[in-house]
């Protein structure tokens, strides 16, 4: 018998080697990388087929279909909905809430007169139908199956022909021509590659649950990223209600959309008005707390962001962030002590947003600046203050986009000033009752009289 080849495989990040080595040198994991069995395969005749390149102007993009999922938050992250023979790759940490929501869009849509074929490697069928019970009742054409074999899974799509299928999740499926174990990194590609080839040929939807690794991505990544549709990511913390749904890959839509839901004994319900959801129940009067008008995507929220300077017990101070870029905090803090004037170097700074979501848009840096110097001179803000702009290394604060819905937004919410770039002026709506401040620069900023009873 011919002896079966090996390769050594990181069950990381998917990285090939041809012997077994501690750590990888691709994502410095350790002890992630596993012998795997490639199969050998004889060389097939090559076949040609008679058909022609053709124009692509002379494609039909008729009957490109979307499935709306029932749910507008979801369907706003995919685009628009669920794109007719689509493979879509959910992740999350474990109790996050992957396979209740996708349970939910089951239900959602078998009532709406869609076949629905669920497939569960992790769970008994008394186990979801348990949980069907707590999320509401069961009508149409919902089909369950606990089943790991993909050539078992693709047969019993062939026969029901459903309209959507989901695969919870693809870490269990199991190619029965692959000698490694359920869940590594060739089984992954094996069996994604099968329901991929799948989906493409009968035109039928096919949502895909994927797990985190420690590092927090999608186990193969590398593999599951290009092969599939979309790839979208499910946020939270076990300690909040709140989950956020953001796309990082999506060939029919935008990957700037985020939905939010809240987990409910009920299972995820929507959230309607996100911006009360992430600004702080406290009282007013405050320091270090300062409200922003950030943009994701095409919706607009309102964040409030607070910070804490506390004298350094150690030689090297900490810059400590919650929901932000560290690098970008650190290098707003170097540039309120060359340009402003303000001594940081022996603070430190601490900064978090209300509600555990994670925002990266420039237009935030002068929400940070104010919440700092608002916390070192232990000074609060006025009350209902809303700003937006982004601050540059010379301390210049830039033109954000999208004004009109931030200040529509804060305007909704009953706030009284904005603090806007300078630049902005141009794009402002005519029929605001907000009082609209204006800067170009820090300095302008700071003589705006922004604090209350400034020292």
């Amino acid at each position: 018998m011919t002896k079966a080849k090996t390769q050594f495989v990181c069950q990381e990040c998917g990285a090939v080697y041809p012997k077994w080595q501690g750590q990888c040198n691709n994502c410095n994991a350790w002890n992630s990388i596993v012998e795997e069995v490639i199969e050998v395969k004889r060389a097939a005749t090559r076949k040609v087929s008679p058909k022609l390149p053709g124009l692509l102007s002379s494609v039909s993009d008729e009957g490109v279909n979307r499935l709306e999922t029932g749910y507008i938050e979801l369907d706003r992250v995919l685009g628009g909905g669920i794109v007719q023979g689509s493979v879509i790759l959910i992740g999350g940490a474990p109790g996050v809430g992957k396979s209740t929501l996708s349970l939910q869009i089951s239900m959602n849509l078998s009532k709406n007169g869609y076949k629905i074929l669920y497939l569960s490697g992790e769970e008994s069928e008394r186990q979801i139908k348990l949980r069907s019970g707590r999320l509401g009742q069961v009508e149409g054409e919902l089909y369950l199956e606990t089943e790991t074999n993909i050539y078992q899974i693709l047969h019993s799509a062939e026969e029901l022909k459903p309209d959507f299928i989901i695969i919870d999740s693809i870490q269990t499926a199991q190619h029965p021509d692959i000698g490694a174990i359920p869940g590594s990194i060739s089984q992954v590609r094996a069996t994604a590659q099968e329901l991929v080839d799948f989906a493409k040929k009968n035109g039928i939807s096919i949502f895909l649950i994927g797990h985190i690794t420690k590092s927090g991505v999608i186990a193969g990544p590398k593999v599951l990223e290009h092969m599939v549709d979309a790839v979208v990511y499910f946020e939270g913390d076990t300690d909040y209600q709140y989950r956020i749904l953001r796309a990082i890959k999506n060939r029919y839509g935008s990957t700037n959309e985020i939905g939010i839901f809240e987990m409910t004994s009920g299972g995820l319900r929507e959230v309607d008005n996100p911006s009360e959801l992430f600004l702080s129940k406290g009282d007013d009067g405050v320091s270090g707390s300062v409200v922003v008008a950030a943009m994701e995507g095409t919706r607009p929220f309102l964040i409030e962001i607070q910070a804490l300077v506390s004298p350094t017990v150690y030689g090297l101070p900490q810059r400590v962030a919650t929901g932000l870029n560290v690098k970008r905090v650190a290098l707003l803090c170097a540039l309120l002590e060359k340009k402003v004037g303000i001594p940081l170097g022996k603070q430190d700074v601490f900064l978090n947003i209300v509600g555990g979501i994670k925002i990266e848009e420039p237009a935030i840096d002068l929400g940070i600046i104010l919440a700092i110097v608002s916390s070192f001179r232990d000074i609060p803000m006025k009350s209902r203050l809303a700003v937006a702009g982004e601050v540059g290394l010379n301390g210049e604060i830039r033109a954000v986009t999208q004004l009109p819905v931030r200040v529509k937004e804060a305007d909704r919410l009953g706030f009284d000033l904005f603090l806007l770039p300078e630049h902005n002026r141009k794009d402002l709506p005519g029929n605001t009752k907000l009082k609209l401040l204006f800067a170009n620069n820090l300095f302008s900023a700071f003589k705006q009289s922004l604090f209350k009873n400034p020292k």
